[in-house]
């Protein structure tokens, strides 16, 4: 299904019947290929607060797949990642009849063993952490200096892991409580992986222009080893703002789906199904944030 918003087309949902379907999230739906590969293709469905919007949001897909990739080179002498190849010419020859709608969105990845703990690093006091903080003065079990304001930079990036409730939320767990459920070494280990590749991220993004406030990972286990998978830093997984408009103490702009949010907040969407829809000039422009973060970090045009 897919419907047209200042030329660029949306796609909202995959169609491809000969496949075989493995899953379809919030956003990527996901295609066995073989024994050993799957299939990801990103929509351009937005999310927020738990649930998945009327409207898709222009080129979202795309930026999320070639936000992926960039990051996975980047750091890849850091962790290694599940991808095979996002070269829709080297996709095995039963993806090639639909080569044209995979094009620029879809990747070809190792499957793996998901863990199923989402690996969350904040350099800064936002979103859920803040909440927590003003109530606690701790995130996640761990206690920070008082009188932080929010969007304050935090003394160093803190872990603070996040499970799936059985809601559907996202519900953050302390770090004892992900050592409960998969075991220390493991938990120490995705620990320290995620804070390092947190922090060299970081570092390359300010050169940029850009503050990554906060984000997730998600990790898996393949055949090789651990790997990080799905997606990479990008505006869906994590807080971007603008470097040179940053100023702590309250909201900040932002280069994510923090825009959507915001409508939705406007307009006091009671946070329940059904989603409302966008209004065409807020998924435009929410659109046109998701490139700009692309094509700042990166320093090239999005590819068409």
């Amino acid at each position: 299904m897919t419907n047209t918003t200042q030329s660029y087309e949306v796609v909202l949902h995959t169609d491809f019947p000969d496949l075989d379907l493995y899953a379809s999230g919030k956003v990527r739906d996901l295609y066995r290929v073989g024994n050993d590969h799957l299939l990801l293709v990103a929509t351009d469905r937005i999310s927020a607060f738990d649930y998945v919007l009327a409207t898709g949001i222009p080129r979202k897909g795309r930026v999320l797949t070639q936000l992926s990739l960039f990051w996975f080179d980047f750091l890849k002498s850091i962790v290694p990642n599940h991808l095979t190849t996002a070269d829709v010419r080297q996709y095995p020859q039963e993806l090639q009849k639909h080569a044209a709608q995979l094009r620029g969105r879809s990747m070809l990845v190792v499957r793996a063993d998901m863990i199923a703990i989402e690996c969350v690093v904040r350099g800064y006091l936002s979103g859920s952490g803040w909440k927590e903080y003003k109530a606690s003065g701790s995130v996640c079990g761990i206690p920070l200096p008082a009188g932080l304001r929010e969007s304050d930079k935090l003394p160093g990036p803190i872990f603070t892991p996040a499970m799936k409730a059985s809601s559907g939320h996202d519900e953050n767990i302390s770090f004892d409580r992900m050592v409960t459920l998969a075991g220390r070494e493991l938990s120490e280990q995705l620990r320290d992986l995620s804070i390092k590749v947190y922090q060299s991220a970081a570092d390359y993004a300010e050169t940029r222009g850009i503050i990554i406030a906060d984000t997730k990972f998600e990790f898996g286990r393949t055949p090789g080893g651990l790997v990080i998978a799905d997606e990479v830093l990008t505006p869906d997984s994590s807080r971007f703002w603008p470097k040179d408009k940053y100023r702590p103490g309250g909201p900040q702009d932002s280069f994510d789906k923090q825009y959507v949010r915001d409508y939705l907040e406007a307009i006091k969407w009671n946070k329940q199904p059904p989603a409302p829809a966008l209004p065409p000039e807020v998924a435009a422009r929410t659109g046109e944030k998701y490139v700009e973060a692309y094509t700042q970090l990166t320093g090239h045009p999005l590819p068409a």
